[in-house]
């Protein structure tokens, strides 16, 4: 237990057993359509990955109905999420329109949805902060381009792994630089007690004094984001399906976190 998040619960038994239910279908419909996982179809997959990190946002400031709630704890806010997310797919699917954009577009509107909601609540309770985390946004996308940019260069066979390579890396710096904000800056505390490790570590070091307490979670991070890219090349160029979908998982456990870290400083202060 040690090493989950603060917060982990699984929902009560009836929410479970809807998640799972609901959950094993999705799966079945998807495997049975069988979709192609394109470069485009990852980048789809954007939208929703916002969509359940801030979500949880919502959960976490209690500015959801009760009756929904509990499907938006940890972990079962990106266990929903995914499940919506491929109903929607199938649905589109059934549909004849032009899937991934319909997909995107689908969950772009979750994901404003959510995103409004969050910063009405921050505005009304008066502790409605924008500009650090705006500033981690830029930041952490700007790094995880030039971190991608430095990695493509030294090794040129990552570039196989497209749009979603790049997406894994800044998905990953973008969790790094705003959890460096949060912590050093905004007086936030990390949850998840591996990273909190590394964070002390790195507090306790001599350089701690001159560039903050958590450079080394987010050399961590990124050498992880981009040495994982680096080991997925392979399987991209061998089997592009299962290649994607590995980064993409990658992507989400960086930029789910990462997102919610930016909602969630921009509007509690």
């Amino acid at each position: 237990m040690a090493l989950l998040p603060a917060g982990f619960a699984l929902p009560p038994l009836p929410y479970l057993l809807a998640l799972v239910l609901a959950g094993g279908a999705v799966a079945v419909g998807l495997r049975r359509r069988d979709p192609a996982v394109t470069d485009r179809l990852v980048l789809a997959l954007v939208p929703w990955m916002l969509a359940g990190a801030w979500l949880h946002v919502l959960h976490v400031v209690g500015a959801v109905p009760a009756v929904v709630d509990p499907l938006l704890g940890t972990p079962a806010a990106y266990v929903t999420t995914a499940v919506l997310a491929g109903a929607v797919w199938l649905a589109v699917a059934a549909t004849g329109l032009p899937t991934e954009r319909t997909f995107a577009g689908a969950g772009a509107v979750v994901a404003a949805g959510s995103l409004a909601v969050g910063l009405s609540w921050g505005r009304s309770e008066g502790v409605f902060a924008p500009a650090w985390p705006a500033v981690a946004a830029v930041l952490g996308v700007l790094l995880g381009l030039a971190v991608w940019a430095g990695v493509r260069r030294q090794y040129p066979e990552v570039a196989d792994t497209g749009a979603a390579g790049v997406l894994a890396i800044t998905a990953h710096s973008v969790d790094a630089v705003s959890t460096a904000v949060g912590i050093d800056l905004l007086g936030a505390t990390e949850r998840t007690p591996l990273s909190r490790a590394i964070i002390e570590i790195g507090a306790a070091l001599p350089t701690a004094e001159f560039v903050g307490a958590t450079w080394l979670f987010v050399v961590v991070k990124l050498a992880l984001g981009a040495g994982i890219t680096w080991l997925l090349a392979e399987s991209v160029r061998a089997s592009p399906r299962e290649g994607r979908l590995l980064l993409a998982f990658v992507a989400a456990v960086g930029l789910g976190p990462g997102a919610h870290n930016l909602l969630l400083f921009t509007i509690t202060g």
